[in-house]
């Protein structure tokens, strides 16, 4: 391959990540093109770019996995290569080869070595090839239900059932029990078909207590290879990394060298070029192959903060046909680093994905050791359409001990309101002990059950006393005239300002310098300023800071990073949750997938009754008692907002 000056690149992605690749191909002299879905019109990505293209509707079957379509932009724009950044079209081999007939560079590794890694079968039999551990299972393209569930019988429960096409925790489903197999599979298929395009799965062995270790591998087209050390990505929650950390805790220099130099061998197998990441089940000091990822990953700046190497550069320079930069003996690892993952989603219930309206955002102060990846900033929508990761909060500092420090610090300053997010899980899993002490096994959160949900309710006390303070400065007013205040007041009295939040007795009465304010009977003694969302507050002589954002119908408080909502009362006040408790309505915008039960039969409470897709994930949704299912309110494949109901359930006549 001959060395080419790359000029002019399209990103073909959206969120976080386009504005990441972007930020670094501006630096090094290229003009950007985006492209942008209906959804994305008005997202950062595309006002970051030099030049953005529309190529479809909202859902990314009819946008960014279009080929197509990129191409077309791409031959539009005139551009010279195409950056896939993750998910979408970065591990598809035709896309990478339709960039080659294009004669547009594709960063990324050749066609050949995706489609060989593509398949997680034909990838298990390259590793067999080369050595490399591998755990029991089924790999082969025999997908008669009949010939898998004796596969699984023979591999022995639990079984995990994995999309050979697929990542990120879609298409995946672990079975405990024979009796559940056939379900896990119907359901595993159908998300890696609607996420991949492709539903054929392979069958392993569930391992018990692994941790999740992967290697950052390299490869130039001269034949050059190296490891740039190795992430621990085993905090996860529904098979999908939360936090990771490199390089990985508790590994001898000798495990670290092996599993290095085996992830080398396996680019080698393949001719590989560019980024990728081998992934190993790490059991003891015994390692198991998992999968290769033929792209750069979403956990990639811990790597950039030890090894001071921006990848991104390295994968424009690569593709531009430059040999490495750096040899193994120059690659060395300097301190440590943590990614939190920052979602739309509401702990509390599940995890389940939330969409909507940033009404505030702020973050904390970047720096050499705080770096935040994110293609969101206030006023933005949350799309229903895409997977619900928001932002990125990487950390770096000498050792394990500082960086986790400074994680849950960042962690306390990352504040955004109009939806729920994870930011307060997170902390409590930078400030776990477990967490703390090392890398627990991929089971940890699952374990955890509500302890890393639960929130401070000390914390909360302060946040509803800190609503009440800006309440009853806005309700009492700037002035001390009592002809220019919003509330009443009588002569030789205190006037009694009642806090209007729902269900919550609250009062404040106006001080020399503050607000005395009763909260279920205590008394708190307040004081200071409330300015541009920044709450500088003196609470009982504590010091209180925090950010906070008002609507018509929301205080949201944001404090040590828990988010306090606190519903305002108005005279048309209705409850915007009065179905959540139905289970058969909708938790959140989504399409209907699948009926499960045909119109007329008679259910038990608890049975699977419809499903709903959002998100890229799959959600069961149950009968909420014994009854006929009498109708349906959605069709498969029609569009539902949060809230809608689903499906009716009458209870049978007395």
């Amino acid at each position: 391959m001959t060395t080419k000056s790359l000029k002019k690149i399209l990103v073909a992605n959206r969120g976080e990540i386009a504005c990441r690749v972007m930020r670094t191909a501006k630096q090094m002299g290229l003009t950007t093109v985006a492209v942008y879905s209906d959804a994305d019109k008005h997202a950062q990505h595309v006002k970051l770019a030099d030049e953005a293209y529309h190529i479809g509707p909202a859902p990314s079957k009819d946008s960014y996995l279009v080929a197509d379509k990129i191409i077309d932009v791409a031959k539009q724009a005139g551009v010279d290569c195409i950056h896939p950044g993750y998910g979408f079209l970065s591990e598809n081999c035709d896309f990478a080869l339709a960039c080659e007939k294009n004669d547009i560079a594709f960063i990324g590794p050749p066609a050949s070595s995706i489609e060989a890694m593509g398949s997680k079968t034909r990838a298990k039999e390259i590793m067999h090839q080369a050595n490399v551990p591998l755990v029991p299972g089924y790999y082969g393209d025999n997908q008669d239900t009949e010939f898998l569930q004796a596969e699984a019988e023979k591999i022995g429960y639990p079984v995990l059932i994995k999309a050979a096409f697929g990542g990120g925790g879609k298409g995946m489903r672990v079975v405990e029990h024979a009796k559940d197999f056939i379900s896990a599979l119907e359901g595993a298929k159908r998300e890696a078909k609607a996420g991949f395009g492709n539903d054929l799965v392979l069958l392993e062995r569930y391992v018990t207590k692994p941790r999740h270790v992967e290697v950052q591998v390299f490869a130039d087209s001269h034949g050059n290879c190296v490891y740039l050390g190795d992430r621990d990505c085993s905090l996860q929650r529904r098979h999908q990394k939360v936090i990771e950390e490199a390089p990985a805790p508790g590994l001898s220099d000798a495990l670290r060298k092996e599993m290095g130099e085996a992830a080398v061998r396996c680019a080698q197998a393949i001719n590989y070029r560019g980024a990728g990441t081998v992934e190993f089940l790490l059991c003891g000091d015994e390692f198991f192959f998992m999968e290769m990822n033929t792209r750069l990953q979403v956990e990639h700046p811990v790597t950039e903060m030890v090894t001071g190497v921006d990848l991104v550069n390295w994968q424009i320079n690569i593709a531009a046909g430059e040999a490495l930069p750096l040899n193994q003996a120059d690659i060395q690892l300097q301190g440590h680093s943590f990614e939190a993952r920052i979602y739309a989603e509401d702990p509390s219930n599940d995890f389940i994905p939330c969409s909507g309206h940033i009404d505030a955002l702020f973050t904390p102060n970047e720096s050499e050791f705080v770096r935040i990846d994110t293609g969101i900033a206030a006023g933005d929508e949350i799309s229903p359409f895409y997977d619900p990761m928001i932002a990125k909060l990487i950390v770096h500092d000498d050792n394990r001990e500082a960086a986790l420090g400074r994680l849950s610090k960042a962690l306390e300053q990352f504040h955004l309101s109009g939806f729920s997010c994870n930011v307060n899980f997170l902390h409590n899993l930078a400030n776990h002990p477990t967490f703390q002490a090392g890398a627990p096994d991929t089971h940890f959160i699952e374990d955890q059950g509500e302890r890393l949900v639960a929130k401070n309710e000390q914390q909360s006390v302060i946040a509803t006393v800190v609503a009440a303070y800006a309440s009853a400065h806005q309700l009492k007013g700037e002035s001390s005239s009592p002809w220019q205040q919003l509330t009443g007041f009588m002569l030789n009295s205190d006037a009694k300002i009642t806090i209007p939040f729902v269900d919550l007795n609250v009062h404040a009465v106006k001080t020399a310098e503050g607000f005395e304010i009763s909260l279920d009977g205590v008394d708190y003694t307040t004081s200071g300023k409330v300015e541009n969302g920044l709450a500088n507050l003196v609470v009982n002589g504590e010091k209180i800071v925090g950010h906070i954002n008002q609507t018509d119908s929301h205080i949201t408080v944001m404090y040590k990073a828990q988010q306090t909502v606190l519903e305002l009362i108005d005279k048309h006040y209705i409850s915007e949750h009065e179905s959540d408790a139905l289970p058969l309505a909708a938790p959140l915008n989504g399409t209907v997938v699948k009926h499960l039960v045909e119109v007329g039969s008679t259910v038990t409470k608890g049975d699977a009754v419809i499903i709903i897709e959002a998100m890229k994930m799959e959600y069961t949704l149950n009968a909420p008692h014994d009854g006929v299912l009498t109708s349906y309110c959605f069709a498969e494949g029609e569009l539902v907002s949060h809230g809608d109901m689903l499906a009716i359930v009458e209870e049978p006549e007395a």
